[in-house]
């Protein structure tokens, strides 16, 4: 896929760079444009959930989610992701009856691993209910939640052979349907059963996400296939070889997410986990964007360049250097306007998100420095090097969070994320610095600098006795930041970029396009 794309542009040196940070900006509108959708419904069902639920409901559904995620990704074994490359490497070749015995090994190994964790999450269900809530009133919640892990890895099946394909406008119709099909469905359950309907929305949303996957992968003309034994265990067993580091990857974050959150259940209650669920939902929703980006277009351009360590740097400071153009006015904003970004997404109860949320944001400024250059730990498959680095910074995470949340409830969870990412970002540095001689470029140590000073500014006020010139000193940051960083990425790469929520629903009849 990358290397249609190289083929098309003039050699690295020679690349104007106004182009390539105009690429950047055009992958992140399009990708950022695909999701506003979905952000938006998500927006809408925690709120009426934090309506008729409160702070305990939210925080209810906190932890549900997080435990259907690690159960999803240690069920998966990584074949969603496998699946996409073994899919395309098929679709390279164009051989049909290739890409139809993929695809139809992917599905059922899909169903079989997705059977396989539903019934080891019923067979725990007392156990994980007494160690995530004290009691074992959630048992049966949690096994009738082994249903939506069921339908979650069939659905990535499926869509793993959409994306492999490269129909990325179908993939963004998948995420955009279910989640508008799944909360209308689910809502009506936490309408008429409160409490009792968490478990059942997350179901409902499941089954959404499996119904439209299967939908549009029917689209795709695929030839029927005969496949023996010997091809099922082959093609398997390389969905499962390729699908452990993405595994172990996903399971330990899930795991982390899911641990915090029990943890802040068994010390300060399900309504603290609802302030923390909340502020990290909030945290995340403007960097997630530009996080997304990274994972889905420049993780492959890096790659195709990743044995150039001058090319390879030059991309990763320039993907760095728009996060922070386009995040960090973004940040400051949060920072200043937490308590209506709160009120506004929640209710007024949610105050005690405010704080937690502050230090939310503190770690996602630097996780946009941080996750550009753990890329190149991936570009250049150093796959045990970047298991360490996942296994190190959960051990780091859970550290943290197991000091701080007795101390500082919901915002000692938050502490320990920003902690994270101290440390995280330091560690990663030093490990690409030593693999490529990775060094920040000028224009990234002189953002940097202007956006640590304006955050300091931000965090100063919150000291001052005087409300009103805190307030102002505060606007004047946003206003800045956002002037001098906005002004800066017109600057460097003048934007021609097509309206992407326009682009994601074109060709609704037809085949879908890559960006």
């Amino acid at each position: 896929m990358s290397t249609a794309v190289a083929s098309a542009e003039p050699p690295a040196g020679e690349r104007p760079r106004s182009h390539s940070y105009a690429q950047i900006l055009r992958s992140a509108a399009l990708i950022g444009g695909s999701s506003v959708i979905t952000v938006m419904v998500s927006i809408v069902r925690v709120k009426v959930m934090a309506l008729l639920l409160g702070p305990a409901g939210v925080g209810l559904l906190g932890v549900f989610s997080s435990l259907q995620e690690l159960a999803q990704s240690v069920a998966g074994l990584g074949v969603n992701s496998s699946g996409v490359r073994q899919v395309a490497e098929a679709a390279a070749t164009g051989e049909e009856r290739r890409i139809a015995r993929t695809a139809a090994v992917l599905r059922r190994t899909s169903v079989v691993l997705g059977v396989t964790g539903a019934a080891i999450l019923v067979g725990f269900r007392a156990q994980l209910s007494e160690w995530t809530f004290q009691s074992p009133r959630f048992a049966g919640p949690i096994a009738l939640l082994s249903l939506a892990v069921v339908l979650r890895v069939a659905s990535d099946g499926q869509g793993a052979v959409i994306q492999g394909m490269r129909r990325i406008g179908d993939v963004a119709r998948i995420a955009v349907f279910a989640a508008v099909a799944g909360t209308l469905a689910g809502l009506g359950f936490v309408y008429v059963l409160r409490e009792d309907g968490v478990v059942p929305m997350l179901i409902c949303i499941a089954a959404a996400s499996l119904l439209f996957s299967w939908h549009y992968r029917r689209k795709i003309a695929l030839p029927p296939v005969s496949l023996t034994r010997s091809e099922v265990r082959r093609e398997a067993g390389a969905l499962l070889t390729l699908g452990f580091a993405f595994m172990a990857s996903a399971v330990l974050t899930t795991a982390a997410a899911y641990a915090i959150r029990a943890l802040v259940t068994r010390s300060e209650g399900l309504e603290a986990a609802g302030l923390y669920q909340a502020a990290w939902s909030l945290g995340g929703l403007y960097v997630g964007f530009i996080l997304q980006a990274m994972g889905i277009d420049f993780y492959p351009r890096l790659t195709a360049v990743a044995h150039d360590h001058r090319e390879c740097n030059r991309l990763v400071n320039e993907q760095t250097h728009v996060g922070l153009l386009l995040g960090g006015p973004g940040i400051i904003a949060t920072l200043t306007f937490a308590p209506v970004v709160v009120s506004l997404f929640y209710s007024g109860s949610f105050g005690g998100a405010v704080v937690p949320l502050r230090w939310v944001c503190l770690g996602m400024a630097l996780r946009i420095v941080a996750w550009p250059m753990g890329y190149i730990i991936l570009a250049k498959n150093a796959r045990a090097l970047f298991l360490a680095t996942e296994v190190s910074a959960t051990l780091v995470h859970l550290a943290l969070a197991s000091f701080l949340i007795p101390l500082y409830g919901a915002a000692g969870a938050s502490m320990a994320f920003f902690g994270l990412y101290v440390w995280h970002a330091h560690v990663v540095y030093f490990i690409v610095r030593r693999l490529t001689r990775f060094c920040w470029s000028a224009e990234n140590r002189q953002t940097g600098l202007v956006l640590t000073a304006l955050v300091g500014v931000v965090l100063l006020t919150f000291l001052s006795p005087w409300d009103w010139l805190a307030f102002l000193m505060r606007l004047v940051a946003v206003v800045a930041s956002a002037a001098l960083f906005w002004w800066r990425l017109i600057k460097i790469a003048p934007l021609t970029l097509p309206p992407p929520l326009v682009d994601v629903f074109t060709s609704w009849k037809g085949r879908s396009t890559a960006p």
